[in-house]
């Protein structure tokens, strides 16, 4: 069970529920298939870390105090706009060490089971198809992931290990060559969803995918959730991670709402930016 929210912006100021605030945005009709519209989702602290490094293990992760019922919800529902998610090579290692849990599969068996509902009702396949970005194509595929093979994608640079390359074809995954040189590029990648077809693409691939899709161009929204807490911390990663961007860019307050603090989880705002 949710609290209402405080929506800030745009006015007037009134309590809203936060159950479908993103769902009705119907995310997945702003498209097409010439014009994908992608969008991206992060949680970070008042101070902007989003992911602490163990300085012990060297494993990056989300301080638990940081997540919270409400933001899952509206991930969920971001998550279930999409008809195709990115992620990284380094989240699919972690999830197979058992990490992470599985944020790439929507799950009838949960109190979120209405999100595959809905998909249903929008003429959206059960899961959104996934796209993995490598540049070293070293990472496993869960077992929990093995039943969508024809809909994984595998991104990489032109000049990624062509042993690996064919190793993964040789699996059944379909490679995207998706940038010039090592790395995957945010316009090459988008480009090549779009002629597959796929017109709302959901980014849960950390700050150097984002990087790469803002230096592009190619990211359309970007959503933000603010955690009202300081984690302070000597390494850290924050939203975004890669050169400055020249120029730097602008972004537009869609909107604003505020879930005040409780007894069990500091304040949050959820933000919203055109980009």
């Amino acid at each position: 069970m949710t609290n209402p929210l405080l929506q800030l912006h745009p006015g007037p100021h009134q309590e809203v529920s936060l159950t479908g605030i993103y769902l009705q945005q119907q995310l997945h009709t702003l498209g097409s298939s010439q014009k994908p519209f992608v969008y991206a989702n992060f949680l970070s602290s008042l101070d902007g870390r989003i992911a602490l490094t163990n300085p012990i293990s060297g494993q990056s992760v989300t301080p638990k105090t940081l997540t919270t019922p409400s933001d899952f919800r509206l991930f969920l529902e971001l998550h279930a706009q999409a008809d195709c998610l990115i992620t990284h090579g380094g989240y699919m290692r972690a999830l197979s060490e058992k990490r992470l849990g599985n944020i790439l599969s929507l799950n009838d068996h949960t109190e979120h089971a209405d999100l595959i509902h809905w998909r249903q009702q929008n003429n959206l396949s059960k899961q959104p198809a996934l796209v993995i970005v490598s540049a070293s194509l070293d990472f496993p595929i869960p077992k929990e992931l093995e039943s969508r093979k024809e809909s994984i994608f595998i991104a990489t640079g032109k000049n990624a290990p062509p042993e690996r390359i064919n190793a993964w074809q040789k699996k059944g995954f379909q490679v995207l060559i998706a940038g010039a040189n090592k790395l995957v590029q945010g316009r090459p990648l988008t480009d090549q969803l779009s002629q597959r077809g796929y017109k709302s693409i959901y980014l849960i691939a950390g700050p150097m995918i984002l990087h790469t899709m803002l230096e592009d161009r190619q990211l359309s929204r970007l959503y933000h959730t603010q955690s009202q807490q300081l984690l302070g911390g000597n390494d850290f990663h924050t939203l975004m991670s890669g050169k400055a961007l020249s120029p730097p860019l602008n972004l537009k307050l869609s909107t604003l709402y505020y879930e005040p603090a409780s007894n069990q989880a500091s304040g949050q705002l959820f933000f919203q930016y055109d980009v």
